[in-house]
């Protein structure tokens, strides 16, 4: 397990209700499943992508210790 930082924006922070959030887990996949067990959350993190320290992640992608997450919902615009 590692310990990390999971940011929310825009419709992700709306339905998680707050900014920011500390977490043990080992990849994005085990932080999609935990997330998906909150029912608004998993709404919107089925559809958003993720950074890994400012890097765009996989399911497979591996956390650390200290890793920040963010958590980025489809944005609308152009």
């Amino acid at each position: 397990m590692a310990d990390v930082v999971v940011r929310y924006w825009a419709g992700a922070q709306r339905a998680a209700g707050y900014a920011e959030e500390p977490l043990s887990v080992s990849s994005l996949e085990e932080l999609r499943a935990l997330l998906g067990t909150r029912p608004e959350l998993g709404k919107v993190c089925a559809v958003a992508s993720f950074l890994v320290d400012g890097t765009h992640a996989t399911e497979t992608t591996r956390l650390h210790d200290g890793a920040v997450v963010d958590v980025l919902p489809p944005f609308a615009g152009g």
